[in-house]
């Protein structure tokens, strides 16, 4: 069952699939024909796109989740100018991975020439190992850069890339040490390892690295331990992996109160902390930073969303709307090669619903980012999101 949609068509509205096409007129000449993933298309005709999306799911939120995914991907098939695209959607029972391999499998026989999704990384690695020889390429929305690669693109945002970008902009700054403090969960582990590689990689300093369980007393119980070893530490900055909605407020509390301070030693964030009011508030977060996406295409894209649906979108909702313009804005250049895996990975890059990005060969992605703190219980932006790659901050 499709969702409806407006078909009301301001100037605006059309905003990131002009852009993107605009973007890439002139980028189909650098296209590498040799040994490529992906099969030939007919840029006339409407390009065949499966999305594999978290519907059928035991859970409201996956089945909501999948709603806005096939929205934002009909707004963006809305908004092409130039090309069409003839979309099936498929669900893959939440994140069940024998379930999106039928699905992946299911859309490739049925004429399939791309498939964007799903959205869970394992989902994600079996719907690429099920059609692996079958040359059609996978665009999860998953940000697991442990499934990336081979047939597999990951169209969300990674800790590398938010890693990367505010280490960069740290040293810029002159915040060269940094103590990398995680929960003790997958999640944490995987973003201290991006942490003290983007540090390494751009010449920083890692003057220690602590962990703590994932639980309020967890946190409590290792707070002095921490405290002590960030002060004895000669680091100019705390680089976290904690979120929001989880242990970000027990931490950027118990630290300040443990001794550490911030404004001597700043906390930076992996995560954003701009998605609950009150963290603004936090007198430990004041003055550090946090990376989160191009303010502006972003809430154009919420906006244009919330006008059609009567809603706002979910906040992954926007990736199915780049993966939908970038294979449109190929295909309206008169790309023979829209999706193949040469096409993809041209260096300039798409523009989407929350700015720049740019899909690498090794399966993972590059997105712009802007740079923000807090001031005065509000949020502020330092550096702007670039608006192109080679250009500052990328």
């Amino acid at each position: 069952m499709f969702a409806r949609f407006s078909n009301a068509r301001k100037p605006l509205a059309r905003f990131f699939a002009v852009s993107a096409l605009l973007w890439l007129a002139a980028c189909e000449g650098t296209l590498n024909p040799d040994a490529n993933v992906g099969g030939r298309i007919n840029p006339g005709a409407p390009v065949e796109v499966a999305l594999l999306v978290p519907g059928g799911s035991t859970l409201a939120t996956d089945n909501q989740l999948a709603q806005n995914f096939e929205n934002a991907a009909r707004l963006a098939m809305a908004d092409l100018e130039g090309a069409s695209i003839d979309l099936r959607v498929y669900n893959t029972a939440g994140g069940n991975p024998q379930q999106a391999a039928i699905a992946a499998s299911q859309a490739v026989s049925e004429g399939a020439k791309i498939i964007i999704g799903p959205l869970y990384g394992e989902a994600a690695n079996a719907a690429g190992v099920a059609i692996a020889g079958r040359n059609v390429n996978v665009l999860a929305f998953s940000n697991n850069p442990a499934f990336a690669g081979g047939n597999v693109f990951i169209l969300g945002a990674t800790f590398d890339n938010t890693a990367e970008r505010l280490v960069r902009f740290g040293i810029q700054q002159g915040v060269s040490r940094y103590f990398v403090v995680h929960g003790d969960n997958l999640s944490g582990r995987v973003g201290r390892e991006a942490i003290t590689a983007a540090i390494q990689r751009n010449g920083g300093e890692v003057r220690g690295v602590e962990s703590y369980p994932l639980s309020q007393q967890g946190i409590f119980t290792s707070t002095q331990r921490i405290a002590s070893n960030v002060q004895g530490s000669g680091a100019q900055a705390v680089f976290t992996t904690a979120s929001a909605n989880a242990d970000l407020p027990i931490l950027a509390t118990a630290l300040p109160d443990a001794g550490v301070d911030t404004d001597r030693i700043r906390f930076v964030g992996l995560t954003r902390w701009d998605t609950l009011p009150q963290m603004a508030a936090l007198p430990g977060l004041q003055g550090g930073l946090f990376a989160l996406p191009d303010p502006g295409p972003a809430t154009l894209f919420a906006n244009r969303y919330s006008e059609t649906y009567g809603e706002m979108p979910h906040p992954l909702a926007g990736l199915a709307y780049d993966g939908i313009a970038a294979i449109g804005a190929l295909a309206a250049a008169g790309n023979s090669q829209a999706v193949t895996k040469a096409a993809l990975i041209q260096p300039q890059g798409f523009r989407g619903t929350s700015g720049v990005f740019r899909l690498m060969p090794n399966g993972l992605n590059q997105r712009g980012l802007a740079i923000a703190t807090f001031q005065n219980n509000q949020v502020v932006i330092l550096d702007q999101a670039p608006r192109s790659f080679g250009g500052p901050g990328l």
